[in-house]
C-alpha cells in the first residue's frame, strides 16, 4: 500500500506560504527604510551645514609642499589658445586682487595667498605656469591690503611681458586696465594706494617703463584687454 503524501504536501504548503509572507514583510519593511533613507538625505541637502565638512576641515591643513609643489599641467601646444587664456586668466587675477578686502582679515590673507600658488600649479598651460612658478617664488604675494596685492599682480605680470618683450603696465593706474566694478571714488582710492605701492615694488625690483597713452587705449577702449 502506497504512502500518504498528504502530510508533506501540507508542509511543503506551509512552507511555501510562510516565505511569501516573510518576503512580503521584507520587501514592505525594505521600501519604507528606502523611502525614510531617501526622505533624510533630502532634508540633509537642503538643510545649511553650520560646520565645516571633513573635506573643507582637510583644506585648513594644506602643507607647504602643496602649495610649492611642481607645475601640475601638459604643456599647452595651441599658440591661440594659450594667448586666449592667458588674457582671460590675467583678466580673473587683476579683477581678484582690485576686489580683495582692503584690510583682510589673517584667514582672508592666507586664502589669497594660497590661492596663487594653487593658481600657478593648476594653470592650464604647463610651460606659462612654469614661468610664471620662477617669478612668484623670487616675488612672493602681497596679501597685507588691496592696494598691495593688486600692486604686486601688476609687477609680476610686467615680469611676464618683460620676458616676452611686451610693453609694461603702469602699476600706478593698474585700475584704469581691469574694472574692478567699483564706484569711481573707490576706483581713485585704490589707484593711489596701488601706486604708492607699485613705488615700494619698484624701489626693490628696479625700475619699470609705462606704457604709452596708444597702447593705454589699444587695452581699455573698445578693442579689448590685448595682454
Amino acid at each position: 500500500m502506497p504512502a500518504s503524501t498528504g502530510p508533506s504536501r501540507r508542509s511543503l504548503l506551509l512552507i511555501l506560504a510562510l516565505a511569501l509572507v516573510a518576503g512580503i514583510i521584507y520587501a514592505t519593511t525594505s521600501s519604507s527604510s528606502d523611502t525614510a533613507n531617501t526622505a533624510t538625505n533630502i532634508r540633509q541637502a537642503l538643510t545649511p551645514n553650520m560646520k565645516p565638512t571633513a573635506a573643507l576641515q582637510s583644506v585648513g591643513d594644506i602643507d607647504q609642499a602643496t602649495l610649492s609643489g611642481h607645475t601640475i599641467m601638459p604643456k599647452l601646444g595651441n599658440e591661440t589658445a594659450k594667448a586666449e587664456l592667458g588674457r582671460s586668466a590675467w583678466k580673473l587675477f587683476h579683477t581678484i586682487m582690485a576686489r580683495y578686502p582692503d584690510t583682510p582679515s589673517k584667514d582672508e590673507q592666507t586664502a589669497l595667498k594660497s590661492y596663487v600658488h594653487l593658481f600657478v600649479r593648476l594653470y592650464p598651460c604647463g610651460e606659462c605656469a612654469e614661468h610664471f612658478k620662477h617669478i612668484v617664488d623670487k616675488f612672493p604675494p602681497q596679501v597685507s591690503s588691496r592696494s598691495a596685492a593688486a600692486a604686486w599682480a601688476c609687477h609680476v605680470h610686467n615680469q611676464v611681458n618683460k620676458s616676452l618683450d611686451k610693453e609694461l603696465f603702469d602699476c600706478s593706474n593698474i585700475g584704469d586696465f581691469y574694472d574692478c566694478g567699483c564706484a569711481d571714488d573707490e576706483k581713485d582710492g585704490m589707484n593711489e594706494k596701488a601706486k604708492q605701492s607699485a613705488e615700494e615694488i619698484r624701489s626693490v625690483s628696479g625700475s619699470e617703463t609705462g606704457m604709452s597713452k596708444e597702447r593705454i587705449e589699444a587695452i581699455t577702449g573698445d578693442r579689448g584687454r590685448q595682454i
